[in-house]
């Protein structure tokens, strides 16, 4: 896992990188890494975002970021294998990530 913080949804992660993971291991519990605040929408997609979007769109094949806590599942040599939707728990993705190791 790894987290990319982005303020482009409600405006829910305005402070700085460290702030958010501050944030995020308080009250998500999470340990994995955080990386610095991204856009992954618009024209300021980061990269990373815009292959993964254009790799896996989204439902009905809606390209954009809906809401943060979306997820990618990407094999070990780079190649997007399935989107997922932001409620979805990353322990219901346990048997997919699986299957890859």
């Amino acid at each position: 896992m790894l987290g990319f913080p982005c303020n482009q949804f409600g405006k829910q992660e305005p402070g700085d990188a460290a702030q958010i993971g501050s944030f995020c291991e308080k009250n998500f519990g999470v340990t994995f890494p955080m990386f610095a605040k991204i856009e992954v929408n618009g024209a300021n997609a980061h990269p990373l975002y815009r292959y993964l979007k254009d790799q896996e769109p989204g439902l009905l094949g809606i390209e954009p970021i809906k809401w943060n806590f979306t997820k990618f599942l990407v094999d070990r040599k780079g190649n997007v294998v399935k989107r997922y939707a932001p409620q979805t728990k990353p322990e219901a993705i346990a048997d997919d990530i699986e299957r890859l190791l």
